[in-house]
């Protein structure tokens, strides 16, 4: 069935179609602001801290009702359904109407109770007492009416009352058996595991008493993230204990069953090794699985006299090993304790760039050996292949009116392209590996194509690569102004030398018939096959009925590109030419169309802003085409109507008009954009008196208002634009005639177009205003963007993703580097994904040109070329490898061209010189960008190998690298794998997407109640197209967590958020809503792994990393670890100022930051200080209006405030030292004796050499004494203690002398006959010499380069008063 399960979905009190505070969901990796710092800026240091008490508890009562709707709603569709086990146990579940009967065969294969259970049948029970047998593809609501109550399900197991076990479901049992008995299928999450630990050490601490509680462990030190190559050993947690539950089950070699014992009911037999050590062979019959009396070589079929006999082999090894029943209960409570979305597998599994180390030992496995023996490449090995295309289609012909349908057609479409991307990928790695034979042999290799399990498998060609040297030949040329004989551009020659690599485009004008040959060069190249997958996308998203297009899929493995589609029905029968309809399969030389055909190609048209326009053919005939020349219009012998080649949906980038840039096209979201910003200048000069000029309507405004529009919600905000238009009525009638922008796609290309020359140039203009508004409005406010933090990529795929999500192609990435030089992490992250992109090219042409035996030794080399320093080996490779561009140009010319696999290894004569001067060539050709020269020695090592591996496909061991000491950091045992790496056209739920857009809209308006819906919603809907390992689910289920997070319900958020980290890991946010549970510890754990996390990829130099260290600090300043906490403070300043520079809002969040440290520590002084940096960044960046410039200036008074209180409570200190010393003073004089015994004492005690020490105001040696005033001495320990735990500034007591001075002083008043004013006067001289003299001592933790800030201050007030 085409259809997915809702794994859980059923199960009783796992309802999962609505979740709610209490459930367990997901969070999404993109903050509302598509910034990655969102919740974090709110943690650091948002300006509005003085949030009210009311209108959380307010957001939580609606946020309680909106759960209880939402829970009310969900309910009413589902009725309680009990199901009878063959066992005789019984199991609730609750179960739609609209269910089919393979949900609940998928609930009944993940139950505990009944996962072993293969082959039955299911009865459903009625409550009148009918009995109905359930077939597979039957929804419930077919067979019986559920909703009256009273139903029950049936299993029935075993003969004669169920379902016998043939071939292919005997095999399957065992397999399904093999499955349960391994834990290799759990993935169990770190996050999970950070709870459990930190629940046993809580449980530990609270029975060794209180001693152990309290201690906070320490994040890991600050100069980790200096050291990234450190982080890849803590990058995986050790693997969970595997629990065994049997030595081997395995396929006896008594296999096939002799034809007497399969007349008998014999399918397989399989030897089994208990744990006891017992040997059994095992005979699968028809209807059930026995233990035979077969000892030696000889098969006896009859049953031992045990007689141990069941209809599942599970139950079987229950009977013959105790030790399997014990181990077997083990492994099912481990996988019920664990979470439900730690047990579903990914449709799609993400490869991984990093493996364990050291590498795991290899063991032996019988059953994996198995498995490895009988690989079919995506095939099935019993039974028909499926038909992809007649699958795929018959989904997309779904009715999908309802809402219900629409769920229905969409997780059918999931699943029926998830697995034909599965079975493509498969057959791809036959087709490289030359395991599967070509259809056409005697052609040469760069033609071949291949045909395995109804899928069509052909190569594209890298010509990036290949037309490298003859770019840079024909720069040669022109350099010394000779003329020569043009190279045919359709020679496509495969660069003979290692280095060699590729130019993407030059600004040379070709004539139409050389464009004309180039084009035909360029139909299997990489470019051309990556539009192609995105028209695919473009139009299977337009959904036009009766318009449809084939499955598609683009694998690339080992330096090859596989372009994998499902086959047009009857293309391969015969010559189908004659079933061409539409379009030209000659490059326009003849063009076919048709009434019928084109009407649905003009309907999609439509739908993708593309003009029905007039081209000329060959012979000079003019046809009306909705869609490029080169497309192909087929009907299959199925008569649907087919639509191939759909490389140009878009029409062509204006600004890459050369030779070479034929495929260089403008996005899809970058027209979207462009038909919005009209739309929006229509608006705003349709409602003014006076029209504006259309030329200047496209400025930076609109394109403000543009990307607001993208990132929030487009949809919603275009509807007001239309209905604001619809009110401006005076001018209704000149914009119905140009409401709608349509391109024209074949404009600027070496196509023929009929019609006036007008309308021709209104094309072109057309075309080139898009152009134009990409390169000068959205590229200058991407950039704005950026240094604004409103975007805020991590690593180059963040980057990537930005930039389409913005409209931009890669190829503009050279101009956003240029751009953000003054942003040093933006300028790294720029050239290093430049970096990364070209080495990707060179690398995966060597690659294609090693032998299978030689990959691992290529890939290690090449990674040393890039970060280490390898020099030449030989005289000969020297040589070799400093040939000239047109010595190469020669070879190539000269040599075995085409696609052929050369026989000798190449690699090993590239240098480190040899590859970054291709690396530069190719950065400057294809990206139009000049490395640096010191690029090699800037590009950060772990980001940049991290990038290349997810790019080609590589996994390398999980250990430290030495970049610095070691001229060769990277072994052979380093390269642990060559994984394919996929780009498909599976389709995602618009109506979901529909969904987040409008609740990150609410969301961002504070409207919780709403969005919290709304993400419910979409959370619902997803869950049931495609389950619940997907990063839309991800995404969507974060959103709501950071919902509950707003709204206070901290415990409903981290249920959320537990959801993300299993499909994504993302623990900044986790950490936030552990520490708001007062849950600090564990907080930290999750931020330590993300700080693991963001240096493998973004390293220490990133805004991110200080917003972490942000937070950390705020964790240990609620925990009263202040020294900790200025020092990660300290450091986020240093990072904020370096990176994004001294007066940027980040920088001023770290200093508010620091004043609500200092404020938590009393020392009011320095928060004031902080404070008013704070408010002069906010003042020059926002103005005085701003809500956030008010609340500083509100915390600057504040601070001023609390600051004149400690002050004026100090004076008040003051003068009652000087009361009490004006008492000592009338005791001393009243006896004259005791001063004559102080004196007496204190030469004494200089006269036995006692230390001496000079005060700091006058230099004169004071006398250490003996005797002192112990009560005082206690009194002035205690004020120290207090004014420490507040944080304020204290003398450090270094000897008794401290505590004699002002003692000493007295009698040195009662002498002189001062006055106890004098005395405060002459203490306070003293400590502020000392205070002077020590520059202002900061505060422990808080490290220098703060002080400095101060400092400065001090010294213009010190002369001011003076």
């Amino acid at each position: 069935m085409a259809g997915k399960s809702n794994r859980g979905k059923h199960r009783k009190g796992l309802q999962q179609s609505a979740p709610n505070s209490a459930e367990q969901s997901v969070s999404s990796d993109t903050p509302v602001n598509d910034s990655s710092s969102d919740v974090h800026v709110n943690a650091n240091g948002d300006m509005n801290l003085s949030e009210s008490v009311e209108t959380k508890s307010e957001v939580k009562e609606q946020d309680n009702a909106s759960q209880e709707h939402l829970e009310k709603q969900a309910d009413v569709h589902l009725y309680p359904v009990s199901v009878i086990t063959q066992g005789g146990e019984k199991l609730e579940l609750q179960l739609s109407p609209g269910d089919s009967v393979m949900d609940v065969r998928q609930f009944l294969l993940d139950a505990p109770e009944t996962c072993f259970v293969t082959c039955y049948d299911l009865l459903l029970h009625t409550k009148d007492g009918s009995v109905h047998h359930l077939e597979d593809y039957n929804e419930i609501s077919e067979v019986a009416n559920i909703t009256s109550g009273g139903c029950f399900l049936e299993m029935l197991a075993g003969y004669p009352l169920a379902a016998l076990y043939d071939d292919r479901s005997i095999r399957a049992h065992v397999h399904r058996t093999r499955e349960l008995l391994s834990l290799s299928t759990l993935r169990s999450s770190l996050s999970t595991m950070l709870a459990l630990q930190h629940e046993i050490g809580r449980n530990a601490s609270a029975n060794l008493g209180d001693a152990v509680k309290g201690k906070v462990p320490e994040v890991a030190k600050l100069d980790f993230m200096e050291n990234a190559t450190s982080s890849l050993t803590n990058l995986f947690s050790s693997p969970s204990e595997e629990i065994k539950c049997v030595e081997s089950i395995v396929f006896s070699s008594f296999n096939p069953p002799p034809s007497y014992r399969r007349l008998s009911g014999d399918l397989i037999y399989l030897d089994v090794v208990t744990l006891e050590g017992n040997k059994h062979c095992v005979t699968g019959t028809a209807k059930s699985f026995y233990v035979n009396s077969s000892t030696g070589n000889i098969l006896d079929p009859r049953p031992n006299k045990a007689a141990s006999e069941a209809t599942t082999l599970v139950a079987l090894l229950q009977k013959l090993s105790p030790k399997f029943k014990k181990a077997f209960r083990a492994i099912l409570e481990r996988k019920a304790s664990a979470h439900p979305f730690e047990n579903v597998q990914s449709l799609l599994p993400p490869n991984s760039w990093a493996g364990l180390y050291p590498v795991p030992d290899h063991k032996r496995d019988a059953a994996r050996a198995e498995n490895s023996l009988t690989i079919s490449f995506g095939s099935e090995l019993i039974g028909m292949q499926r038909d992809w295309n007649e699958e795929l289609q018959g989904c997309r012909e779904f009715p999908h009116t309802t809402h219900q349908e629409r769920i229905l057609r969409d997780r059918a479409l999931y699943k029926v392209t998830s697995d034909f991307v599965e079975a493509a990928t498969n057959g791809a790695i036959g087709v490289i590996s030359r395991c599967i034979p070509p259809i056409n042999p005697t052609d040469p290799e760069c033609f071949h194509m291949y045909v395995h399990n109804n899928i069509f498998f052909s190569f594209a060609v890298d010509t990036d690569l290949e037309q490298l040297p003859h770019k840079l030949a024909l720069e040669e040329f022109s350099k010394v102004k000779t003329t020569g004989t043009s190279q045919n551009p359709s020679d496509k020659k495969e660069n003979n030398l290692p280095n060699g690599s590729s130019a993407p485009h030059t600004e040379e004008a070709l004539s139409p018939d050389a464009e004309a040959q180039l084009s035909e060069s360029e139909q299997a190249t990489y470019a051309s096959a990556n539009n192609d997958l995105k028209g695919t996308k473009a139009y299977q998203e337009a959904d036009v009925p009766g318009l449809y297009n084939l499955a598609m899929a683009i694998i690339d493995y080992r330096g090859h590109r596989v372009v994998a589609q499902s086959v047009l029905p009857g293309i391969l029968q015969g010559d189908k030419s004659d079933s061409l309809l539409y379009g030209s399969v000659d490059n326009g030389k003849k063009i076919c169309w048709s009434e019928d055909f084109h009407s649905k190609v003009l309907e999609a048209a439509k739908r993708l802003h593309l003009k029905e326009h007039s081209v000329l053919d060959g012979s000079g005939n003019v046809f009306t085409l909705a869609a490029p020349v080169e497309c192909k219009g087929i009907v299959g012998s199925d008569d649907r109507h087919y639509l191939l080649d759909l490389m140009r949906a878009t029409p062509r980038d204006a600004n890459y008009t050369g030779s070479g840039s034929r495929f260089c096209i403008l996005r899809p979201e970058l027209i979207t954009a462009f038909c919005h910003a009209k739309a929006s200048e229509k608006l705003n000069s349709g409602c003014e008196y006076d029209g504006e000029n259309p030329s200047d309507s496209l400025g930076p405004n609109n394109a403000e208002e543009l990307v607001r529009v993208e990132e929030n919600a487009a949809i919603a905000t275009v509807d007001a634009q239309l209905e604001k238009v619809q009110e401006c009525g005076s001018h209704s009638e000149s914009k119905s005639t140009t409401k709608e922008i349509l391109f024209n796609p074949n404009v600027f290309t070496e196509f023929k177009l009929a019609g006036n020359t007008e309308e021709i140039a209104a094309d072109e203009e057309n075309v080139r205003n898009a152009s134009l508004y990409l390169k000068d409005v959205v590229l200058p406010k991407f950039i704005q963007d950026l240094g604004s933090l409103e975007v805020s990529p991590m690593d180059g795929q963040t980057l990537t993703e930005a930039l389409h999500a913005h409209g931009i192609n890669i190829r503009y990435i050279g101009r956003v580097a240029e751009e953000t030089r003054h942003m040093p992490h933006l300028w790294d992250l720029c050239t290093n994904e430049i970096v990364v992109r070209s080495a990707k090219h060179i690398i995966k042409g060597t690659l294609r040109d090693t032998e299978d035996h030689d990959l691992g030794h290529a890939v290690s080399h090449l990674f040393n070329c890039l970060l280490g320093k390898i020099q030449a080996v030989s005289a000969k490779n020297v040589a070799k490898s400093t040939l000239s561009k047109n010595q190469k140009k020669v070879q190539d010319k000269l040599g075995n061209g085409g696609y052929g696999r050369k026989k000798q290894s190449l690699y090993s004569s590239i240098t480190s010189e040899s590859l970054w001067t291709d690396i530069k060539e190719f950065a400057r050709l294809k990206y139009q960008f000049e490395l640096p020269k010191d690029a090699r020695d800037r590009v950060k090592k772990i980001g940049v190998i991290r990038n290349l591996c997810q790019k080609v496909g590589i996994t390398i061991a999980a250990r430290k690298y030495d970049f610095k000491a070691v001229a060769t950091p990277f072994q052979v045992s380093d390269i642990l794998n060559i994984q394919p790496l996929v780009k498909h056209s599976v389709p995602v739920c618009s109506e979901a997407k529909d969904l987040v857009e409008t609740g990150k809209a609410q969301l961002a308006e504070g409207m919780l109640n709403e969005a919290y819906t709304l993400f419910s919603e979409a959370f619902t809907l997803l869950q049931q197209v495609t389950g619940p390992m997907h990063r839309e689910v991800a995404n969507c289920c974060r959103y709501l967590a950071m919902v509950l997070y707003h709204a206070g319900d901290m415990a409903g958020a981290i249920m959320q958020q537990h959801k993300e980290l299993i499909i994504n890991e993302r623990y900044g946010n986790m950490a936030l809503f552990y520490h708001g549970l007062n849950q600090t510890e564990l907080a930290l754990c999750h931020m330590s792994r993300a700080l693991v996390l963001l240096s493998l990829s973004s390293g220490p130099d990133h805004h991110d990393v200080a917003a972490t260290f942000i937070n950390i600090a705020m964790m240990y300043q609620d925990i009263g670890k202040m020294d900790t906490a200025l020092r990660y403070l300290q450091e986020a300043l240093k990072k904020n100022e370096r990176l994004l520079g001294e007066e940027h809002i980040q920088t001023a969040v770290c200093y508010h930051a620091l004043a609500i440290a200092f404020n938590c520590m009393g020392a009011f002084k320095f928060s004031h200080q902080h404070e008013k940096k704070t408010y002069d960044i906010l003042v020059k960046q926002l103005g005085e209006d701003d809500s956030r410039t008010k609340d500083s200036q509100n915390w600057m008074k504040t601070f001023k405030t609390r600051e004149l209180q400690m002050n004026a409570q100090k004076q008040k200190q003051q003068a009652l030292d000087s009361a009490s010393a004006q008492k000592a003073i009338d005791v001393l004089k009243a006896h004259p004796d005791l001063i004559q015994a102080f004196q007496a004492a204190a030469a004494k005690a200089e006269g036995s050499g006692g230390s001496t020490n000079k005060s700091s105001n006058n230099g004169k040696t004071i006398p250490r004494g003996r005797g002192f005033d112990e009560r005082a001495a206690k009194a002035a320990a205690e004020i120290r203690k207090k004014a420490a735990a507040k944080g304020l500034l204290t003398r450090p007591q270094t000897d008794p002398t401290d505590a004699l001075q002002p003692l000493t002083q007295s009698l040195n008043i009662v002498n002189s006959g001062s006055t106890p004013v004098a005395v405060n006067e002459t203490i306070d001289g003293v400590q502020g010499a000392k205070t002077t003299g020590d520059k202002e001592q900061a505060p422990v933790g808080l490290g220098s380069s703060l002080a400095a800030l101060d400092a400065k201050k001090m010294k213009k007030k010190a002369k001011a008063t003076s």
